[in-house]
């Protein structure tokens, strides 16, 4: 019974982890598979920017202190990932 409990204890917390990161394929829609479009025609070119730059946008879509037109839609994609998902992301993108 404890290796039961000790082995499910461990695989939830494996489950966390996987499911904490940023799901990149929601992005794909508006900024393209390689992130070299212009989502809704407004944005940068994702692929042209650093990793900071990735990082300091998508932080501050979440705070709601960074943004032009498209504010309100990357506020509610990132709402849900914490600070160190979207650096890591951010270092998964861009140059």
């Amino acid at each position: 019974m404890k290796k039961f409990v000790i082995a499910s204890v461990a695989a939830a917390a494996l489950s966390t982890v996987a499911m904490a990161g940023v799901n990149g394929k929601a992005c794909v829609a508006c900024h393209g598979a390689n992130f070299e479009k212009h989502a809704m025609g407004k944005s940068k070119v994702v692929a042209e920017m650093t990793h900071a730059e990735i990082a300091t946008a998508l932080k501050g879509y979440k705070a709601g202190t960074f943004g032009g037109p498209m504010k309100g839609v990357m506020k509610g994609q990132v709402a849900k990932y914490s600070d160190a998902d979207l650096e890591a992301f951010a270092q998964t993108i861009g140059k």
